[in-house]
């Protein structure tokens, strides 16, 4: 039992010198500020996916000691966080390193006491992750089983006794009452020692797992022999799966999943390599084709929706929060194309990014920049937008523009591309660019480069401050005192940098006869913009064809929570900017939206908020080419290893599911299956349900699994989110996502779906 768990998480490395190093442990200088640099032991664990850290605290519970090779999203050498580029600056960087976790935990800043020590680590880890991350579905499960098995096997002795399976059926999530516990345990322990070992735990292990919901579809295809030929493959993708190139696609789905060799080589699929499948990228509810760029990326940049990030510098709350640089480190690893900076004079000349009048934490402006550097394009090509929220004065002003100059280079947008002064170029021509919004002095008329005044020093122009919009007190004492004024004095090198996005006030849909320039984009709080797309959502469509538009949330949201931004995308509004700090179903929709296109940060809008004589209104929806109606016909069958919510070995879920539909009006929904109650492991509810959709293109499907409790409210256990579009029909596998989005190891909904016109 022992050898297995390790063997499938580390047997392609046993050799391996970074794995010994770690499997046997070093001390590491752990660093939390200037004064604290305090030295701990750290080793990987036998199961090759924890890690185990000395503590010196009092009272510190052993699993608060471990931490999982999965929670880690990055690795970084050398001086690459904010902790270690304040905190040690004095030791080399080849022997510094840092762990950045998925979660909301803080980073953790180590010192290895040599080069090749810090390699071991640096280089050790990126291969576990790397090892973990192509496991598939199965090889990921029956890891997490063994896991669960070592932890139940509380002697060591590679036995099971009754005991311990029924502290394993609780470890995994299922609660089984004393009887059944001893029916399994009797069935398996064939040998009669009251203690299953070797293969009495494989065929535990075999019955656990048992999909029968899956054999039963298999069996229907197969033939007497447990063999499904490639020619029944092709009739099941056909008919049941909806997939046009079933031809094609079942012999390299027989060569890609098929684990039995016999079976390979007759062309012909078994029970496990159909698991498999459906288990696999090619079995996801996600369409695959859609996880890479396949849209049209050659049309005006107003012509796509833009994953954006409102305040990106803030970690959590807008009034006393920290600021931070891993902050947009983040945002832009997790696929955002426009992030927001609000700038301030800070001492030493060095202008700094908070959110003004509060007590959020200061950040340096040269360092969000370096950030913006190294990280805007290791998710996606495609540009990214700098939003510029300017509070500084003229010297300072010069400042910042030298900082996105030098440190930028090439990156930073600073001429018209191809001479183009009409409209937008698209993202395909900005690739590896950078652009930067903000305002423009009023006789340089032109950004694009005609009409420019280039004599011109610096004027006032219209200050627009969301900061002061907040609604707190103390911040309203503060903008008082201030005596703040309505204009700022703007520096020409600042205004030079602007190109494409002009910041102007909105002053109403522009008159037909007196075009405004397309380069002209406004800001709108959300209250302002839900409001436009309420009563005039037509001209907004019309206004979003040729202008950018971004929102922001209402200043009441200081706990940074977020608003829905599905009404202003179906209007056209691109850069809707939310709080990629706050968790929740705003952030799950918003996400969902953008792992379309290749998780590009660009979605294009359908063609009816693209066409210049459309009559869309999302809220009064008549007869016109919006797309053809579709009805939505989804079963939910079974889930499987649902985690824990309440850590509490005793506690086990009582699982529902939720299908949420978001888009315009008419089509948001939702329904719900009955409770099952105490298993989190195999639970099964064979619930079916229907919803018509009225305009597919712009509608999103959530599926969310709770943990039901009938005194409180009940505790989110996963999600996930996708365009209706991209939708796949056929029996498939929902991968649930974290509260954070962050997908589960082997956490997964099996549905089944039929997508039909409506007459």
């Amino acid at each position: 039992m022992e050898s297995n768990g390790t063997f499938l998480a580390c047997n392609s490395l046993k050799d391996d010198k970074d794995l010994k190093f770690l499997l046997k442990g070093s001390q590491l200088l752990k660093v939390k500020s200037g004064s604290w640099r305090k030295e701990r032991f750290y080793k990987l664990q036998e199961d090759c996916k924890t890690i185990w850290q000395e503590s010196k605290k009092m009272l510190r519970s052993p699993e608060s000691q471990i931490f999982s090779i999965e929670d880690i999203r990055d690795v970084r050498s050398g001086h690459k966080t904010e902790g270690m580029e304040k905190y040690a600056k004095d030791v080399p960087e080849y022997r510094c390193f840092s762990i950045i976790f998925k979660d909301q935990r803080k980073t953790l800043d180590l010192i290895a006491s040599s080069e090749d020590d810090a390699n071991h680590w640096i280089s050790g880890l990126g291969k576990i992750i790397a090892h973990s991350n192509s496991m598939n579905q199965k090889q990921k499960l029956q890891h997490w089983i063994h896991t669960c098995l070592r932890k139940a096997d509380k002697n060591k002795d590679n036995k099971m006794s009754l005991k311990e399976l029924k502290n394993f059926l609780k470890e995994v999530n299922i609660e089984v009452d004393d009887y059944h516990a001893k029916q399994i345990f009797q069935h398996c322990d064939k040998s009669q020692t009251e203690a299953l070992e070797d293969d009495e735990i494989e065929e535990f292990y075999k019955i656990l797992t048992e999909r029968k919901e899956i054999d039963n579809i298999f069996q229907k295809y197969s033939d007497g022999e447990g063999f499904m030929s490639c020619q029944n493959l092709v009739r099941f993708l056909y008919e049941t799966q909806q997939e046009e190139d079933a031809v094609v696609a079942a012999p390299a789905l027989i060569q890609r999943y098929e684990p039995n060799e016999r079976a390979k080589r007759g062309n012909a699929m078994t029970k496990d390599g159909f698991l498999m499948y459906l288990l696999s990228d090619d079995g996801n509810v996600f369409n695959p084709s859609h996880r890479k760029v396949y849209q049209d990326m050659t049309q005006p940049l107003s012509h796509y929706l833009v994953s954006s990030s409102h305040n990106t510098y803030l970690m959590e709350d807008q009034l006393t929060g920290p600021s931070s640089t891993e902050a947009y480190i983040r945002a832009l690893t997790k696929g955002c194309r426009c992030v927001e900076l609000d700038c301030w004079d800070g001492p030493n000349s060095e202008p700094v990014i908070y959110h003004g009048y509060t007590l959020t934490s200061k950040i340096l402006f040269s360092d969000v920049i370096k950030a913006i550097k190294n990280y805007a394009f290791k998710t996606s090509p495609y540009p990214v937008i700098i939003s510029l929220e300017n509070h500084c004065s003229v010297e300072q002003q010069k400042v910042m523009a030298q900082h996105m100059t030098t440190i930028l280079q090439d990156m930073l947008l600073v001429a018209p591309v191809d001479g183009n002064k009409s409209q937008f170029p698209s993202p395909e021509q900005l690739k590896g660019k950078i652009l930067v919004k903000g305002k423009k002095l009023s006789r340089q008329e032109d950004p694009t480069g005609t009409n420019g005044n280039n004599n011109l020093e610096a004027e006032d122009v219209s200050d627009e401050d969301e900061a002061a919009e907040i609604e707190d007190e103390s911040v309203k004492t503060k903008i008082q005192q201030k005596g703040k004024s309505d204009t700022l004095k703007l520096a020409k090198e600042l205004s030079d940098t602007v190109v494409y996005c002009k910041s102007v006030h909105f002053n109403g849909f522009e008159d037909p006869s007196h075009p405004r320039a397309f380069y002209e984009m406004s800001s709108f709080t959300e209250s302002k913009a839900l409001k436009l797309a309420q009563e005039s959502g037509t001209s907004f469509i019309h206004h979003n064809i040729r202008h950018l538009s971004r929102i922001y949330p209402a200043g009441w949201r200081t706990d940074s929570s977020n608003y829905n931004p599905i009404d202003l995308w179906n209007v056209g509004c691109q850069i809707v900017a939310l709080n990629f700090q706050t968790a929740g179903t705003e952030m799950d929709v918003y996400q969902g939206r953008f792992q379309d296109n290749g998780f590009s940060g660009y979605v294009l809008k359908p063609e009816f908020l693209r066409d210049e004589q459309t009559k869309f209104n999302p809220k009064s929806i008549t007869e016109g080419t919006w797309g053809t109606k579709k009805k939505l016909l989804l079963k939910i069958i079974s889930g499987q290893q649902l985690p824990k919510v309440n850590k509490s070995k005793n506690s086990i879920v009582d699982p529902k599911v939720t299908v949420e539909i978001h888009g315009v009006q008419q089509d948001n929904n939702k329904k719900q299956t009955k409770v099952i109650e105490n298993n989190g492991f195999n639970p099964k509810w064979d619930e079916e349900f229907t919803f018509d959709i009225e305009i597919p293109a712009l509608a999103l499907v959530r599926f969310v699994v709770e943990d039901f409790d009938m005194s409180t409210k009940n505790d989110f256990i996963g999600q996930y989110t996708l365009p209706f579009t991209s939708l796949k029909q056929g029996y498939r596998h929902i991968h649930l996502l974290t509260k954070n989005g962050d997908p589960y190891s082997s956490s997964t909904i099996f549905v089944y779906i039929d997508i039909q016109d409506c007459d």
